[in-house]
């Protein structure tokens, strides 16, 4: 038996500026959050250096994971069914200057609180990396019907825990992180456009 996914006709419609209070909003409670475990928690932040070889390696690893999620899209159905429902939420209302921020806002909270705060706080180890990335996957389970696309998280978050733990840098991540976003982000709209204007052939 197929998994189903909400018919569109069914789908919740957000507004764009909707979507940008949303981003906006879950930016600034995931950085309070971040915020506050570091004051009350006695943590101490993964350091971040802005220099070349971080900014190339995330570039490169950012590259990678897109390529690599290409790739699960065309060879899960399931992930597949469970990326374009979200894509669809999320980015149909977007016109192309938003993508900017759905590049950095998350890039930004995310990993500042998962591999800059939780991951020290959990322990700079196995152990910290599998559950911070497990937290980061549920961060992104919108419904029980959505688990592929918890699964994918996951897997991108021990990556993106990963590159923190080899490099102790967690500009590194957030750049990966960001530009991730961003190449899916521009996929999914040229996709679409190119779609659009097909049907209008």
């Amino acid at each position: 038996m197929t998994e189903q996914l909400p018919n569109d006709p069914q789908l919740e419609t957000f507004t764009r500026t909707q979507i940008l209070i949303g981003m906006g909003v879950t930016a600034i409670v995931l950085f309070g959050i971040a915020k506050l475990w570091l004051y009350f928690g006695n943590v101490t932040r993964l350091g971040w250096g802005w220099d070349g070889v971080a900014i190339a390696g995330g570039v490169g690893l950012g590259l990678a994971i897109s390529a690599t999620s290409s790739l699960v899209y065309r060879l899960w159905p399931g992930y597949r069914r469970c990326a374009d429902f979200y894509l669809q939420i999320v980015l149909e209302p977007l016109v192309w200057p938003d993508l900017v921020w759905l590049g950095l806002l998350p890039g930004l909270s995310e990993e500042v609180l998962f591999r800059g705060v939780m991951l020290p706080a959990v322990g700079l180890n196995a152990v910290g990396l599998i559950l911070s990335s497990l937290c980061f996957g549920l961060l992104h389970l919108s419904g029980l019907q959505q688990w592929p696309y918890m699964v994918w998280a996951t897997v991108v978050g021990l990556i993106l825990g990963g590159s923190a733990l080899v490099t102790g840098n967690l500009f590194v991540p957030i750049t990966a992180h960001i530009v991730t976003n961003l190449i899916s982000s521009v996929l999914w709209k040229l996709d679409k456009t190119g779609n659009e204007g097909r049907s209008l052939d």
